[in-house]
């Protein structure tokens, strides 16, 4: 074998190896127990990045092993292909989306070959193909037959200059991120999924300590997201009614304006109203009110989620019209809020501003009143500043609240809710958080949805037969609007299926959340032309411990930012998969790992007109204080910026580590490291450096020293092909086990050392902490590399037996350099290839050992140690330590009163 490691050669012949023996490709096999493990799916952009190198990892490792182990494991791969990305991108380089995507594929793919990963490349997807997204119309169409798909106006931004809709991420302070034109929210027809008809089942099987709960092999973290965001709340929905007509002398809203309160408690402490900018309250007030209607279209600008609003500062204008209180019959002025939606609830909230943060903050902004109805023993009330326990319902008790003061929360609640059901304006109710799912996007590059319009017959489905509707792959977007607007080849031919007559295809495509909710159903039957799903998909993703129902996958991995809404349609979208009869599970992923994002440093300068550079982390060196803290940064190279070239020594600003980032310059090439360092070295970093749910923080010396070790491994293997194996080998023939070779005391240790080593190693697999497995290798070859007595009884055969342990424990991290160790030494031959090699198994015998050591304590201070027997018993092993000369030199002279024994580990001898 080559005396020196050469990680391109090595892998190479790997690679070689492996592809011409298939040696990925999965069947399903009811012999085995199945294992199917799966990472999220990218988005192709160009790259693969060091968080894909890590996520993709973990996964190998897992499946390397459980094959070891006797498992039929399932690694499938494939490509988040639609979306967004590749219009801006088509855009900018005047390419259709398709070139662009499918040439970022295939880049992708080879940089995801050349780390080894053990990927069944026969089960690829792709979700813009039309083999693909063919069944995502399928299922919308079945969806729609049973109801569960549905169509309805939706409030969206619109771009009035490039005349189309915006996501929320492309409103940059109200305006267009292409036209900068303020953004306009306009309501035009989409189709949602009723997801909250799963709303219970969704909540039921995440929920944290639930009864019905099924996940928990999730992180709690994760399932707390999802509980919060479907959000279920317990409260009361009640009217504030009054006699306010519209232009036709009809009460607006039959004169109740409706709100939803889990607070009914304070309800005695309402003292505004606010109304979102679309109630009818607010569109009748602005009629009269150019100040107000100015006002209501710029809140009109923006994004049109929660979570946007949240972050808005609280703005508001009084409408001048008054609403009744249900139960004092007091007057409620009427306000228009912009961070109330209409999509919420009614599009109205009560304002307690004593008992709700937001509420105060917005009572102090526009002066308005402040009512205490909530008190807490021990707690003053001060009306400038707001305290959490103004909210506490848990300790407060009502007050200033007429017949209902003196009530904790639970009966006030209880004692309000049933006044205003006795005056027919209120009533318990549950509410969710969780809204239907909009589906529809006004973009190009996505699911076609298989909608035709007629002119007669409205809104009708593409027959099945006519399936897929295929999206045009040539068109390029020029940011005047969805192309498929304008194209003839699209809407050539259509006509209705009802009448016959010439029609129009929709032009709306599906969110690509569509496309990741069931990618990993369709892994298993990825060949099959004639279902949706099929036997494929019932043996992989089947509860092997659960008669009916359960969970599919035994191992998800990805992002924490997946954490709410992929995880969580993923899961409506296999329930309903479930009811039309296509699966035979409740849930779509039995483990969820959520991998810790990959950090680095970043460095940055303001140049002279205000624009901020960031430079890349070999070109910079820090400045430490005294302590060896990091307080500044300077240029070791000189580096491009938008003032020029900087000289080496510029000061620049330390920024801390972050994600990495290609706008920041931080982030690490794979193929870059590949290429130096070889892949087996990115896979070993990036596992040994963290836990895999932990951040990684980039360290190049660390990979420097992943490098070295991997060297030590070669070195090591080189020295061990010099050993006379057929020497070995003759000195255990006719023994059945290695616990009958006769071992010398160096031996001894060194199977010790190994085996023991493994038994934990074998642990860190199966909870899946690889850093400590990498850990344990890094043990396993100083002690190989320690071992001395090589001309002692049985020390070849120790050696041999060590590394091939060893090149198994390490295999699925670095399966290159194992490859090419374990062939060269000959392994192969007796074991099998190291693919299907069996996990080596701890060896009971060579954890018994001859002597122990035991630590030793005078007068409970550690002061040394002793060696015993195995077999010694208490009255021996105090012996020993009364014997002992580090005894004998600390109890100077005096007389021992006790020695006590903690059997395994010390004596404690009491003076």
């Amino acid at each position: 074998m080559q005396d020196k490691y050469n990680h391109t050669e090595v892998e190479r012949a790997a690679h070689a190896h492996w592809t011409a023996s298939d040696a990925y490709r999965v069947t399903e096999d009811q012999a085995k127990p199945k294992y199917y493990a799966c990472s999220m799916l990218p988005y192709p952009s160009g790259k693969l990045h060091m968080g894909h190198v890590r996520n993709y990892t973990i996964n190998d490792m897992l499946t390397r092993q459980l094959r070891m182990k006797g498992f039929n494991v399932l690694m499938p791969m494939g490509w988040d292909a639609f979306g967004l990305p590749a219009e801006n991108a088509a855009l900018k380089n005047k390419v259709p989306p398709a070139q662009w995507t499918y040439d970022n594929i295939a880049y992708m793919k080879q940089q995801m070959q050349a780390m080894g990963l053990a990927i069944d490349w026969s089960r690829e997807v792709a979700t813009c193909d039309p083999e693909y997204y063919k069944w995502n119309q399928w299922l919308f169409l079945k969806m729609l037959d049973k109801g569960i798909a549905y169509r309805k106006t939706q409030v969206v931004n619109w771009d009035p200059v490039d005349q189309t809709v915006l996501a929320n991420e492309q409103v940059i302070d109200g305006k267009g991120w292409r036209t900068g034109a303020p953004v306009e929210k306009r309501e035009i027809p989409g189709y949602y999924l009723k997801i909250t008809d799963y709303a219970q089942e969704l909540l039921d099987h995440v929920q944290v300590g639930g009864e019905k709960a099924t996940l928990s092999g999730w992180p709690d973290k994760v399932r707390l997201m999802q509980e919060n965001w479907i959000g279920k709340s317990a409260g009361v929905r009640f009217a504030f009614t009054h006699d306010i007509q519209d232009a036709q002398g009809h009460l607006i809203q039959d004169g109740k304006m409706y709100v939803f309160t889990t607070r009914a408690d304070t309800i005695m402490g309402v003292t505004f109203c606010a109304v979102a900018p679309e109630h009818p309250l607010a569109t009748h007030a602005a009629q009269g009110n150019a100040k107000l209607a100015a006002f209501i279209e710029e809140c009109k600008k923006g994004g049109t989620t929660e979570a946007e609003l949240a972050l808005k500062e609280k703005e508001g204008m009084a409408t001048g019209l008054f609403v009744t209180h249900p139960l004092s019959g007091e007057q409620i002025a009427v306000w228009v809020g912009n961070y109330v939606l209409m999509s919420y609830g009614d599009g109205a909230v009560m304002g307690v501003p004593a008992h709700d943060e937001r509420d105060f903050a917005f009572a102090l902004k526009y002066d308005l009143e402040i009512e205490q109805v909530i008190l807490v023993d021990g707690e003053h009330f001060d009306h400038e500043r707001w305290q959490d326990w103004y909210a506490d319902k848990e300790r407060g008790v009502t007050i200033n609240s007429d017949n209902f003061s003196g009530l904790a929360h639970k009966d006030a609640v209880a004692a309000v809710a049933a006044a205003l059901a006795a005056k027919g304006l209120g009533e318990l109710k549950t509410t969710w958080r969780l809204r239907d799912w909009g589906v529809s996007r006004q973009r190009y590059w996505g699911t076609p949805i298989p909608i035709i319009h007629c002119p007669d017959c409205g809104a009708q489905p593409v027959p099945e037969k006519d399936l897929p509707v295929v999206l045009p792959p040539d068109l390029v977007p020029d940011g005047s609007g969805n192309p498929l607007v304008k194209s003839e080849q699209f809407h050539a031919g259509v006509v209705c299926p009802c009448c016959g007559k010439a029609a129009r295809r929709e032009t709306d495509t599906m969110d690509t959340f569509v496309d990741s909710s069931w990618y990993f159903m369709r892994y298993c039957d990825a060949q099959n032309h004639d279902a949706m799903v099929g036997a494929g998909t019932d043996y992989w993703m089947r509860d092997q411990n659960a008669a009916t129902g359960g969970s599919g996958m035994d191992q998800y991995i990805g992002g924490i930012e997946h954490a709410i809404l992929h995880l969580l349609y993923a899961r409506f979208w296999t329930k309903v998969m479930r009811d039309l009869g296509l699966v035979k599970v409740d849930e779509p992923f039995t483990k969820l790992l959520t991998q810790g994002m990959v950090l680095n440093h970043i460095y940055s300068r303001k140049s002279a007109k205000g624009a901020k550079d960031y430079f890349w982390p070999h070109d910079v060196e820090h400045i430490h204080d005294e302590t060896g803290k990091i307080v500044g940064a300077k240029l070791k190279n000189a580096a491009e910026s938008t003032d020029g070239l900087l000289p080496v020594g510029t000061a620049i600003t330390y920024e801390g580590v972050g994600t990495m980032s290609k706008s920041k310059n931080n982030g690490v090439d794979p193929q870059h490291l590949i290429e130096k360092y070889g892949a087996d070295t990115a896979r070993l970093y990036t596992m040994f450096t963290a836990p895999p749910e932990l951040t990684l923080e980039w360290n190049d010396a660390a990979v420097e020293g992943s490098y070295r070790f991997l060297r030590r491994v070669w070195n090591f293997g080189v020295k061990l092909s010099a050993i006379d194996r057929e020497a070995a080998s003759a000195s255990t023939a006719g023994v059945t086990s290695l616990n009958d070779v006769e071992f010398g005391k160096e031996a001894k240790a060194l199977r010790l050392e190994i085996h023991t080593v493994l038994k934990q190693v074998e642990y860190d697999y199966q909870r899946m902490q690889y850093n400590t497995v990498v850990s344990g290798a890094m043990k396993m070859i100083n002690a190989l590399e320690d071992f001395k007595a090589q001309d002692s009884a049985g020390a070849a055969v120790a050696l041999i037996e060590g590394f091939g342990i060893l090149l198994r424990v390490l295999y699925p991290a670095t399966p290159h350099i194992t490859h090419a160790l374990w062939t060269e030494l000959g392994y192969a031959g007796s074991l099998g290839d190291l693919l299907d090699a069996a996990w080596p198994q701890v060896d009971a015998g060579a954890l018994v050992q001859d002597e122990l050591e035991l630590m030793l304590q005078v007068g409970g201070k550690l002061r040394g140690a002793i060696r015993v027997p195995a077999s010694a018993d208490k009255a021996a092993i105090e012996a020993a330590a009364l014997a002992s000369p580090d005894f004998q030199k600390f109890a100077e002279g005096k007389a021992p009163k006790k020695v006590i024994v903690v059997p395994g580990r010390l004596v404690n001898v009491v003076l």
